[in-house]
C-alpha cells in the first residue's frame, strides 16, 4: 500500500514540475487550438488570462478569426513562426491528432485542457521529448505560481 502512495505522490510531484516548467520556462508563444471570438467558450477566457500573464496567444480555429488582438490561423501548420506551447480545446477524440501536429511543427509542449484526455497521445508526445499536461487548465495553474 505504501508503494502505491509513494508512486502516486511521485507522479503528482512530477506533473506539478511539468506544469511549472511549461508555464515559466518553455516559452511565451501559445497556440490555442479551438480559440474563436465566441466569448461563451472557455478558450476565450483562458486565452485572456494567458495574455495577462505575458503569453502571446495564437488563435487556431477553422475560421482563422482575430481574437484578443491576435491574428488567427486555420491550422497549426499555417502559423508562420515558432510556437512554444500548443493549448488544446478540442474533444478528446480529436486531441491526439492535434498533439501529433504540435510535434510536427516543433512545439516544445502540449497542454490538454480540463476534460481532454488521450493516454496514447500523451505517450507519443512525451516519448518524442515534449512536455505534456492533460486535464488541467493553465488559467487555474498560472496564478498559483506567484
Amino acid at each position: 500500500m505504501s508503494v502505491d502512495t509513494t508512486t502516486t505522490e511521485a507522479t503528482e510531484r512530477s506533473e506539478e514540475e511539468t506544469v511549472r516548467r511549461i508555464l515559466t520556462g518553455t516559452g511565451d508563444t501559445w497556440a490555442v487550438v479551438g480559440l474563436s471570438s465566441n466569448r461563451e467558450r472557455a478558450a476565450y477566457g483562458v486565452a485572456a488570462v494567458l495574455q495577462r500573464f505575458g503569453k502571446r496567444i495564437v488563435p487556431v480555429h477553422p475560421k482563422a478569426e482575430t481574437v484578443h488582438g491576435e491574428q488567427g490561423y486555420a491550422s497549426l501548420a499555417d502559423i508562420p513562426f515558432p510556437v512554444d506551447v500548443v493549448d488544446v480545446f478540442v474533444n478528446s477524440d480529436l486531441a491526439g491528432a492535434v498533439a501529433d501536429e504540435a510535434r510536427e511543427i516543433g512545439a516544445k509542449a502540449v497542454w490538454f485542457q480540463l476534460g481532454v484526455v488521450d493516454e496514447r497521445a500523451y505517450a507519443r508526445t512525451t516519448g518524442a521529448g515534449l512536455d505534456m499536461v492533460m486535464d488541467r487548465c493553465p488559467a487555474i495553474e498560472i496564478p498559483r505560481l506567484g
